[in-house]
């Protein structure tokens, strides 16, 4: 189960990036191979890519938009591994670049923003729970013969540098939003991030726009978790020692418009409590309605001295309920 589980999940990626670079291969001009980066890709015309039979028996029953359900993400995560796909990305990043980890962005005239191909560090690169300097730690099955597929490790990483870590990942995000925050001093960074978890957040500002709370800035409080971070607050009352924040389909958030750092009165009643916190779960409700595949965990936290009302969000793929309004 696990094997074919993360076969399922390269194939999907890999006939993702073939309809990516098929289409911009024909829409790019001839000059692509001499100036690759430079050139303007439409990443905008595959932006309906339909169910593909290779998939469609599989319990992930379909292929959705490049560009989400929502119609905003703005980057996929790609393993470094599938010689599927290789010949493609050469001819439009250059013949290392899919070897190499990095994010891979173009421009995109018709989306009025840029698209970046991710291409993840693998998780074999980890020795002894580190990448060079940067701690990581174990995840919770790492060391186990078997694990449930849930609770697989991740495919790999994100290599986050101080040059790439302002790249949009959707409309309203960027990795640094998603970053573990210890290490403050070393880079480059690893990053765990689902391509889920991006639309569900958006689909969540979309529903609250729609019902007349405007929505700017939804602040992601904790976004990815290293095992080695998330251990340090495992306990009575603390963090799961299997917390979804390090499968990177997690976050926590509140929305704050006027970035003064805690939940803005979202139904407005004066005051600011963790009933601000249940108007962002109905949002979270009406998604998961809307996209059953989509579904996932969303817990109510109340304020504290450290903080204000939150709410945690993820997509682990059953629905779980917690906290009260």
């Amino acid at each position: 189960m696990e094997a074919r589980s993360s076969r399922v999940r390269a194939v999907r990626r890999a006939l993702i990036l073939f309809g990516v670079v098929a289409v911009a291969t024909v829409t790019t001009s001839s000059s692509l191979a001499a100036n690759p980066i430079g050139s303007v890709v439409s990443v905008a015309a595959v932006a309906t890519l339909p169910v593909l039979d290779a998939v469609a028996d599989h319990d992930e029953a379909s292929l959705d938009s490049l560009l989400g359900r929502s119609g905003k993400l703005r980057a996929r995560f790609l393993p470094a591994s599938s010689d599927m796909y290789v010949p493609h990305l050469a001819r439009l990043f250059g013949d290392s670049a899919l070897r190499r980890p990095g994010v891979h962005t173009v421009a995109d005239s018709q989306l009025g923003s840029e698209f970046s191909l991710i291409t993840l560090r693998p998780f074999a690169d980890k020795v002894r729970g580190r990448i060079g300097t940067y701690r990581i730690g174990f995840w919770p099955y790492e060391r186990r013969a078997t694990s449930p597929v849930a609770y697989e490790n991740p495919d790999g990483f994100v290599e986050v540098t101080p040059d790439n870590q302002e790249t949009y990942v959707s409309e309203h995000f960027r990795l640094r939003d998603f970053l573990t925050k210890d290490q403050p001093d070393v880079w480059p960074k690893y990053l765990v991030l689902d391509e889920r978890l991006l639309d569900k957040l958006e689909l969540m500002i979309d529903e609250l726009n729609d019902v007349g709370i405007p929505v700017t800035h939804l602040s992601v409080m904790s976004g990815f978790r290293t095992p080695q971070y998330n251990a340090r607050g495992v306990g009575d009352g603390g963090r799961a020692s299997a917390s979804r924040h390090q499968y990177g389909d997690a976050a926590d958030v509140f929305v704050d418009n006027d970035h003064d750092g805690g939940m803005d009165d979202l139904n407005r009643d004066g005051r600011v409590d963790r009933r601000d916190a249940g108007v962002l779960r109905e949002a979270a409700d009406r998604v998961e309605a809307a996209h059953p595949e989509l579904i996932g965990g969303v817990g109510i936290y109340k304020a504290t001295r450290a903080h204000g009302p939150f709410v945690h969000v993820d997509a682990r793929g059953h629905r779980a309920r917690w906290g009260r309004v």
